[in-house]
Formats: structure tokens, sequence, C-alpha cells
């Protein structure tokens, strides 16, 4: 269907969230809430969406400001479902579907809602249900003794049998916008809630002979709301259990499935080992081979096969994908910091920060050591406590070191600065100048020895 307009219901306080953060933008998955229903509408391919905000709708307008085919309307007051539809109809076209999808419900399935759609076919309301043990504070599904739908009674309206109804209003319903238009019009509010409730348009269709059919599914998480820290936290267990079976059925090893966090896009080659408690964020690709110790955290990051990212690395492309080549060696305990480029290869060892720099096929620095705003080239060794003095308090200054270069430990590289080709740099050097290719460069004080010499001692009180 190329005629379908998504009308998602965002206008809700959350006054259970205990967060001045408007609902729909806490996060799940490293997204808020909101963006995952709004990209479910993008897989059914939504000619339209509209978003109903109400509580916080500055900061909710503010988040999609970005987003194209994505537009808002406003409900002030918040008088119930129903009432928030009357504000969104103006906007739609008479020849499509509406679908009605909730911002707190995140975890909805394009399929699900492909298959909603097919039985609406442009002439049906089609709503979705839920089969549960626990229908307890939901609008029930009534049938009439042929199965066909009559009505949704809302938890707080439902009569002691109708309580013990199982199927249960998901909230979605798929629905010809031409007939949609005048059902809002007969709404009232003559209710327990005293609101403007959007499932009394069942009733209606009822009465005007418009099908009504229910899509029943059985997985609950699909139509889990949000309304608590403690629903959000169990919701995004269940994203992240799925994310972890979806990545071991393309055959990636997952030491624990339950302790991993794919806080947005990851792509696996063949042959993918991951240890416990690792993070990923952004977008991740993971060439063939590579293995990934316990406790990383790696967000916006190319990494070559072979290669082996050992525990507690932090690796942090930002805007710009750092890339790691084939066969290097990154941690323990490494950063890796926007703007880094490695080659095959590289050894980047325990505590050794990098921040936009080059290092080239073979490079090593293995221990403590600092690397900004430099280019090393291959086969360079990078010793122990080396730092670039980049940054002269108000600029940053490049580092260039040539191929081949040994630069002993506890060195510093005051930028800018050239090191030649296969030269030598001592342990403990202040380099200022640029070096000679081949040479050996010594840049410390003499040392001196006073024989015989005292300590101070303390003085008695």
């Amino acid at each position: 269907m190329s005629n379908i307009d998504v009308v998602i219901m965002a206008a809700g306080k959350g006054t259970r969230m205990h967060s001045s953060m408007p609902k729909v933008l806490h996060r799940l998955g490293g997204r808020a809430l909101l963006q995952h229903v709004i990209a479910t509408a993008g897989q059914i391919q939504a000619r339209r969406v509209l978003v109903i905000t109400g509580h916080g709708a500055e900061q909710v307008e503010a988040a999609l400001a970005t987003q194209s085919k994505v537009a808002t309307v406003r409900q002030i007051p918040q008088l119930g479902t129903g009432h928030a539809m009357q504000q969104a109809v103006p906007w739609l076209a008479d020849d499509g579907v509406t679908l009605v999808l909730s911002g707190d419900v995140p975890l909805i399935q394009s399929e699900t809602l492909q298959a909603l759609l097919a039985l609406c076919a442009g002439n049906a309301l089609a709503l979705l249900s839920l089969n549960t043990p626990q229908p307890s504070g939901y609008g029930r599904i009534v049938r009439n003794p042929k199965q066909e739908v009559i009505a949704i009674v809302e938890d707080r309206d439902a009569s002691a049998e109708q309580k013990r109804i199982a199927e249960i209003y998901s909230g979605i319903m798929a629905v010809p916008t031409r007939l949609l238009r005048g059902w809002l019009t007969r709404l009232d509010n003559r209710n327990a809630q005293a609101e403007y409730y959007l499932t009394d348009v069942v009733k209606f269709a009822v009465a005007d002979g418009c099908e009504v059919k229910a899509y029943a599914i059985d997985q609950a998480w699909q139509v889990e709301g949000v309304n608590t820290p403690v629903q959000l936290a169990a919701l995004e267990r269940a994203y992240q259990q799925r994310q972890a079976n979806l990545l071991m059925q393309q055959g990636v090893r997952l030491a624990d499935p339950s302790r991993l966090d794919v806080r947005g896009e990851l792509v696996c080659g063949s042959d993918i080992d991951i240890d416990i408690n690792c993070v990923f964020e952004g977008k991740v690709q993971l060439g063939d081979g590579v293995r990934i110790g316990s406790h990383c955290v790696i967000a916006n990051a190319v990494i070559g096969a072979g290669t082996q990212i050992l525990p507690f690395t932090h690796i942090d492309g930002e805007d710009q994908a750092i890339h790691i080549g084939q066969a290097a060696r990154i941690g323990p305990f490494a950063r890796l910091r926007p703007g880094t480029q490695l080659g095959d290869e590289v050894h980047i060892g325990n505590f050794v920060e990098v921040k936009n720099s080059q290092l080239a096929k073979g490079a090593k620095a293995n221990h403590l050591a600092y690397v900004g705003d430099a280019t090393l080239g291959e086969r360079v060794n990078y010793g122990a406590g080396v730092i670039t003095a980049n940054y002269d308090g108000a600029n940053k200054h490049h580092t260039t070191i040539h191929a081949d270069v040994h630069v002993g430990s506890n060195s510093v590289l005051v930028a800018p600065v050239t090191l030649g080709a296969g030269g030598t740099v001592g342990a403990g050097s202040v380099v200022t100048k640029d070096t000679a290719a081949g040479a050996l460069t010594v840049a410390r004080g003499k040392q001196i020895q006073v024989a015989n010499w005292q300590r101070p001692t303390k003085k008695s009180k």
C-alpha cells in the first residue's frame, strides 16, 4: 500500500517516569523511544508521519526538527486519545489508511504492521490485539457469539465479566481515513475518565456496518509500553536479548548473550568473538575473525579482519568513524579518540591514548603513552611514557614521525616537529627541533653525581 499515513501518539506527560524529559524521548537501545517508532514507520514506507505532541512539545519537536517526512501537531490540553486524533485528522487525506501508533511502544515490528494493514485492506477497521494472561489495566476486545469484534471496553469502564477477557487492545489500529473522519465527530467523554476515547470508533464502525477485524499476537514485548523506569529497563533487556539472538543466528559467538548492549548498528563478518559486558554504539563494523575482549565500549568504528580488541578498551569515533586495519592489537585499557586511523598490524597497548592521529602499518605504542595530532610512519616504535606536546595553550600543532623511528621512553615531542626516517630519540629527551634521518637525538640535561650526599631529615619538635 502506498497511501499509508502514520499518526504517532506522543503527547502524554509520563508522570511515573519522574523526569523532566518527555517520556517519548527516553532512550532504549541508544535511541529515543519515539525514534524507534518513526524508524518502523519508515520500514513500511509510510507516505507521511504525523506526531501528536503535548507535554514537553518544544523538546519533542526540537528532537524531530531534522526528520524528513515527519510533521507535528499539538494536542493542548490533553483530553484523551480520541481528542488527539481530532487534532490530527485535518492533516490526513481521505484516500489513505491511517495507522495509529504509540510513541512509547518502541518495539512493534514492521512485519506485524504489514499484516495489520493487509487485514484493513483499505475497507475494514483493523485492530492489533494481544492474548495475555495478565490483561488488567488494558482495554478488552469484546466479541459477539460469532467471534466478531463489536467493541473495545477500557479497563476502568469494564464489567466484572469483561475484565476476565484475555484479549486486549494494543493501542494500534489501521483505519480508512474517510471513515475515521466521520467517527471522530461522534465521540463524547461520558466515561470514568471524562476523556474522548479513540477506541469508541469501534462501536461506531459496528453501527455503520463496517467490518471490524482484530489481528492477535502473542509476543507481548512488541506492544509493551513504557510508563516507568522499571518498565523501560525491562524493555531494554528484551530489546538487547533480541539483538543478541539475531547476532548469534548470523554466527557471532557471544560469551553471554545477556551481557551485551547494542545501542546502534553492529555489522559483523564471520567468526566474530565478543566477550561479556561490551557496549556498541553508533555504527560499528567488525571484519572477519575480530575478537572483542570484555568490558569494551566501541562507538562509530570500522575494525579490520583478524584484529583483537583487548579488555577495557574505549573506542569512540563520534562523527568520523575510527578505522583500524587488519591484524591489529588494541588494549587492554586503551583509548582511541576521534580522528584516529590505524593501519594493519598496529599495536596500541595498555593506557595509551590516541587522538586525531594516523599510525601506519606495524607502528607500535605499547605502554602509557599519548599520541595526539600526529602521523606515525611504518614500524615506528613509540616508547613507554612518550607524549606529543601538541597544544600551546591556544592552538594544536602536528607531529610527524617518519618510518622506522624509535622514540625512547619518557620523551616529549614538542609540536610542531618532524622526526626523520630511521632516527632514534634517546630516552627522556625533550625534542623541540626537527631531527635528521638516521640520526640519534638526545635532548636532556647532563647527568651529574654528588658523592656522599645526605638527604634532609625531619626536625624534631
